[in-house]
């Protein structure tokens, strides 16, 4: 069994038709087709169901894929092991994020990284909470920011690089806009804009005001912050947002006002995979992300 068959087969199943696959490889329809038919001869079992121009994968196809794409996970990251290994410098590094994250913390980290260490690279993942801890379990990044950090289990491991407050996010005109503070019992009334249900944020708002007797009346849902912030702007409702997110700014015609009694709080940091190490660059931006916030901590 070669290489070259597995990364055959997994392009044909994936696209569910031999002459797309060829096209995406770059190679004659028969050399596909040839690969093919050698590794069902070795296996002694037909990986595809026949269906005119297309393919499809019987039961025990789509076994043999969900091995064949682990095996070459493994090679592909053994390949990058050995390549970054002779140059750490020069090796790319993929990393997750959710939205809540994007505007202000991965840039900073980044470009502070990037002026020690300019040729390495980035390959960025936006996703959801949830989706980013499969992601690094399943192996498909090795790194992802996250806020909160999920519980520390047998799969994962987690880094706390902050902790950061929550605060409310009002137009200008409301009548909170001039408080110093706000309880969260005094927005029991007010319309809300949120994320959807199944976004972190969206929880970590829920059960707050849950934990002072109400649930809160949401107005509209954004899955986008710029969104949010906007609809806020434009006198829709108020909402509750992470600090960071407003490290950049604070939108025009909004203003924002910390939360209190009580206060909303969560972790940030960076989790990766226990089953796996991480590769010669990831370990050293891994390692300068640590050093970079236990600096800035300091002088916070």
């Amino acid at each position: 069994m070669e290489i070259r068959q597995l990364r055959y087969f997994k392009e044909v199943a994936e696209r569910e038709h031999i002459s797309d696959a060829a096209i995406h490889l770059h190679v004659a329809q028969s050399a596909v087709s040839r690969q093919i038919a050698n590794l069902e001869s070795e296996l002694g079992v037909e990986l595809f169901e026949r269906m005119g121009r297309n393919v499809k994968l019987p039961p025990i196809g789509k076994s043999f894929l969900e091995h064949s794409l682990s095996a070459l996970q493994t090679i592909d990251f053994a390949k990058k092991q050995i390549d970054e290994y002779l140059d750490p410098e020069k090796g790319t590094i993929k990393i997750g994020f959710p939205t809540s994250l994007a505007g202000h913390l991965l840039p900073t980290v980044i470009s502070a990284f990037k002026k020690e260490h300019p040729n390495v690279a980035f390959q960025l993942r936006q996703g959801s909470y949830n989706h980013l801890i499969e992601a690094v379990k399943k192996r498909d990044i090795n790194i992802a920011f996250l806020g909160p950090l999920p519980p520390k289990d047998n799969t994962i491991n987690t880094t706390i690089l902050f902790s950061e407050n929550f605060s409310v996010l009002v137009p200008t005109n409301h009548r909170f806009a001039k408080r110093e503070k706000i309880p969260l019992i005094d927005m029991r009334e007010e319309d809300f804009v949120l994320f959807p249900k199944g976004y972190i944020l969206h929880k970590l708002v829920y059960d707050a005001c849950h934990s002072v007797g109400f649930t809160p009346k949401s107005s509209s849902v954004g899955e986008d912050m710029v969104a949010i912030k906007g609809l806020v702007a434009a006198g829709v409702g108020i909402t509750i947002l992470p600090d960071s997110t407003f490290y950049d700014s604070i939108p025009r015609f909004t203003t924002k006002v910390p939360l209190i009694s009580p206060p909303l709080q969560r972790t940030v940091g960076m989790i990766s995979p226990v089953t796996r190490d991480l590769s010669p660059s990831e370990k050293v931006f891994h390692d300068f992300t640590i050093q970079f916030f236990k600096l800035l901590n300091q002088y916070q």
